[in-house]
């Protein structure tokens, strides 16, 4: 526990590619969605997977562990209720309940550096299971 909270306080290194493909997603939109993952022995947050543009918000649910925190960002598009097209970015922080205490408290303390990295979030969702970030709690906050 006192090595997590070491890491955490030392800050993580966030890798270059972590950026470069939300700038990707977020411009081109050539992915629909970004999980990032931390890794304890280089002390880096680094890409896990990118969904590509067909992909949706059922293939992100299904690539985050049951068992392991992890951070994503996703692209939601939308029609809002004036008849406009939209895309609204948010940031899932995912820490469920079957992750290990140490994780946990890593994923928490390290969750600003990459915020503060990924410029043009609109919203953020904290979830510990699927029904904290289901598909109706990110329709209803974006509109």
């Amino acid at each position: 526990m006192a090595m997590a909270y070491k890491m955490a306080t030392q800050g993580m290194n966030i890798k270059d590619e972590c950026k470069s493909w939300f700038t990707e997603m977020k411009w081109k939109k050539v992915h629909r969605f970004v999980v990032y993952k931390i890794d304890e022995r280089s002390r880096a947050v680094l890409v896990d997977k990118v969904g590509g543009p067909g992909e949706g918000y059922e293939e992100l649910v299904a690539a985050l562990p049951k068992d392991d925190c992890r951070y994503a960002v996703f692209d939601f598009d939308f029609v809002s209720v004036d008849n406009c097209q939209k895309s609204k970015i948010f940031f899932i922080a995912w820490s469920p309940a079957a992750s290990r205490i140490r994780a946990k408290i890593l994923y928490a303390t390290s969750k600003q550096g990459l915020r503060r990295v990924l410029d043009g979030v609109h919203y953020e969702v904290q979830a510990t299971d699927a029904s904290e970030m289901g598909f109706d709690v990110i329709r209803e906050r974006a509109q």
